[in-house]
């Protein structure tokens, strides 16, 4: 019961990044706004770390790092929040669970990984959930949906290509990889600042609500989803994919009066159905729920 309530809670959590992301990039803008968040929550981490004595040696593995960095926070973070300036945090949110997809393509094609039938299945869900949100929810004649789309799409991308990266790449630990990854990301962003200068308004609420995203929505999560993937193991840790979007829609719709469009939860259910069949979580179910039946 409390791996469920925690996998819940991390839900919440990183379904509100898509919220926090949608108040403040127009106020920060997408730079300035995801430094932010990399260096509250490397920060956050680094407390985290000192106190249970576990080093990420930056210096001797920091190729790996902004690596890791790159395509783990960095890239997709500033992706995210560059569509974000157009895309409410309904759709950004259900957008984010197109990473397995990708995943199980690049597994396919540079790994060699089978596909088989259920996943292409789950493949064809997820693409026809994307072509309906986009049919629905963006008007194509206004010239954005295109760059701001494929910016959702690359940074799901980019997480599916530091998953794979991970599997190869030096083993320094969950905590070590999350705090290193996310210097990295500070180190890469902080250029693009000097580059892109923004006029930023900050207040009271702004400094809030910055901290809740690199905090909890950044730090303080990554340490949850360690921690579930030690108690449920990492194919039911990942299953919170399933109900990141569900809750973003709803903070969207309570906080932000965002609306639910037909096509929205449609194409929603598609996604996630598509997402379903891709990680094997509905066999894995169907196997159990079996299993139990002729046990009894």
């Amino acid at each position: 019961m409390k791996s469920i309530l925690g996998l819940l809670l991390l839900a919440a959590i990183w379904g509100g990044s898509f919220l926090f992301i949608r108040i403040l990039v127009t106020d920060l803008g997408p730079i300035l706004l995801m430094e932010l968040r990399v260096l509250l929550g490397a920060l956050f981490l680094c407390v985290v770390g000192g106190f249970l004595k576990q080093q990420p040696q930056l210096w001797y593995y920091k190729k790996h790092y902004l690596t890791l960095g790159c395509f783990n926070s960095a890239l997709p973070f500033l992706l995210f929040a560059y569509a974000a300036q157009t895309l409410n945090a309904s759709l950004l949110a259900i957008l984010n669970s197109t990473a397995p997809f990708w995943g199980v393509l690049i597994g396919a094609i540079y790994f060699k990984d089978k596909m088989g039938k259920v996943r292409i299945l789950g493949c064809l869900l997820g693409l026809l959930g994307v072509i309906t949100l986009v049919w629905a929810d963006i008007d194509v004649s206004t010239g954005y949906s295109a760059g701001t789309i494929c910016a959702t799409l690359g940074a799901t991308l980019s997480y599916a290509i530091a998953s794979h990266y991970t599997k190869l790449a030096p083993d320094c630990g969950t905590l070590n990889n999350a705090q290193g990854s996310l210097w990295g990301s500070v180190i890469l962003i902080f250029p693009l600042l000097l580059l892109f200068p923004y006029d930023v308004t900050f207040n009271a609420d702004t400094l809030w609500s910055v901290l809740l995203l690199g905090v909890v929505c950044t730090g303080a999560a990554y340490i949850l989803y360690f921690k579930l993937i030690a108690t449920m193991g990492a194919q039911s840790a990942l299953s919170v994919t399933f109900l990141i979007p569900l809750f973003g829609m709803l903070w969207g719709y309570l906080v932000l009066d965002e609306t639910l469009t037909y096509y929205t939860v449609v194409g929603g259910l598609l996604i996630l159905l598509g997402v379903g069949f891709v990680t094997g979580v509905f066999s894995r179910v169907w196997h159990s729920m079996v299993v139990k039946c002729v046990s009894t």
